[in-house]
């Protein structure tokens, strides 16, 4: 619109000479009347006509000056100053929306810069976890986490009754909240939505810790297994002594450690959950129907058979990395302790990662003044 503005001035300019139309058409016409004046009327001179003839002149010089251009001028004035008129608010307008559309894009830029800050911050879920007696609504959740210890996966269910059967002495992690459970661990919900008609805030567990007598479970396939696999790995020096505790020859029963749990549960839970298990052994030894129960219950040793990783350096060997941190202090107050890599038939049909095909089992055997001695270990790097 600009550039025909300018054409249209530029247009009226040229065509009159002088930039104006108006003066350079009436310029012709006053010098007729100049020499009229100059003249002396006759002697028959009418004042009407002259008159009349002033008034055709007058006429006449309106016609020389185009009233078509005139009108066409003062509408062309009229149209480039209604055109002004409405352009400077469209400019307005223009500008307007630009200046918001900067003001949006700079919100815009702010916000996600906010999300941006608030994705790189680490996000905190307010979570209360319970923890309870063992239960069958908690069956798919333990067998989950057992299946995630490649050395239990052949035998991750009839482990699993076997825990739950074991209600005496142990301790489920669980929560209410079924939303963290999904978010956490998403897996474990889908698979036992799909084959159990249990409630899925019943199935929601972070850990279980227990304790199986081995002399009370000697018929049990599950013992059984475990027990030929510990002792087919023994190195010599530990066989025998190995091998007596597994007898259930003992004066105090021996019982297998069964702890497993997510990766990223709270060390301050951590500590709770083998306190728990403690509290359970106590307890129970307490409230013992008879002797021959109570004696069931007082364990003298334990076996754990603890999930880890060896990693290779460049002489061959390696050092063993615990899957829990807690199971490094429990081999600490071990009486001994050693690993094995997981056997190709035990792992896992479902895992294929690295992670997986480098796991080992490191077993680790302790008295009950060595787990007690690990406890407080445990409780002091915790809490100081």
């Amino acid at each position: 619109m600009a550039k025909k503005r300018k054409s249209k001035s530029g247009g009226s300019g040229t065509a009159n000479g002088n930039g104006d139309g108006t003066s350079a058409a009436v310029g012709k016409k006053p010098s007729i009347k100049d020499t009229q004046k100059q003249q002396p009327p006759p002697n028959n001179y009418d004042s009407s006509s002259s008159s009349s003839d002033d008034d055709s002149l007058v006429l006449e010089g309106t016609l020389i000056r185009n009233p078509d251009a005139s009108d066409s001028s003062s509408d062309e004035d009229d149209g480039i100053s209604s055109e002004e008129e409405e352009e400077v608010p469209m400019k307005k307008a223009k500008q307007s929306d630009g200046a918001s559309k900067s003001k949006n894009n700079n919100n815009t830029m702010k916000q996600k810069k906010k999300k941006k800050k608030k994705q790189n911050e680490p996000e905190t879920i307010n979570v209360e976890f319970l923890f309870c007696d063992l239960h069958t609504k908690y069956f798919h959740g333990i067998k989950t986490l057992l299946h995630r210890n490649n050395i239990h996966v052949q035998h991750s269910s009839l482990l699993s009754d076997l825990i739950i059967e074991n209600e005496m002495v142990g301790t489920v992690l669980s929560t209410d909240d079924t939303d963290v459970a999904a978010s956490s661990d998403k897996k474990a919900v889908t698979n036992a939505a799909a084959t159990q008609p249990y409630p899925t805030q019943d199935e929601n567990v972070f850990g279980f810790a227990s304790i199986i007598n081995v002399s009370t479970n000697h018929t049990s396939k599950v013992i059984q297994q475990l027990k030929q696999i510990c002792l087919k790995h023994c190195p010599t020096q530990y066989k025998s002594e190995l091998t007596t505790v597994l007898s259930g020859q003992t004066a105090r029963p021996a019982g297998f450690f069964f702890m497993e749990r997510m990766v990223n549960v709270p060390l301050e839970i951590t500590y709770i959950l083998h306190e728990q298990l403690i509290l359970d052994m106590d307890y129970a030894i307490q409230t013992a129907d008879d002797e021959v129960e109570r004696k069931s219950l007082d364990f003298g040793a334990f076996v754990r058979m603890a999930p880890c990783y060896k990693t290779n350096d460049n002489s061959g060997g390696g050092s063993i990395v615990y899957k829990y941190f807690d199971d490094e202090i429990f081999a600490t107050n071990s009486e001994f302790s050693y690993s094995f890599k997981v056997p190709k038939q035990f792992k896992s049909e479902e895992g294929d990662d690295e992670e997986e095909d480098n796991m080992w089992c490191s077993v680790i055997v302790m008295t009950k003044t060595g787990h007690r001695s690990a406890m407080k270990e445990l409780k002091k790097m915790i809490h100081g």
